[in-house]
């Protein structure tokens, strides 16, 4: 669906070319961080988690995706302190 009118989606655009790199930067960090913040809060709304847990589940939805299951668990042993 998109609902935005042109005018204002070029007008958009052109206020993201106007911001430095380092503002555009800083933005993408925070939506990033806020994002981060909302998938956590989704899995603790699902029960208390050890942070070793949480830090695991978060890793696992945030980039689960990208890698084999051999890389993803050496992952979660370095995300729960265990070296492999």
């Amino acid at each position: 669906m998109k609902d935005t009118a042109p005018s204002i989606e070029r007008l958009f655009t052109r206020k993201l070319l106007d911001l430095g790199p380092d503002e555009r930067l800083a933005m993408a960090c925070r939506m990033f961080s806020a994002a981060r913040a909302l998938v956590r809060a989704g899995i603790s709304a699902d029960g208390a988690r050890s942070d070793a847990e949480l830090r695991g589940l978060v890793f696992l939805r945030l980039y689960g995706q990208d890698f084999d299951q051999v890389k993803c668990a050496r992952v979660l042993a370095f995300l729960d302190g265990v070296n492999y």
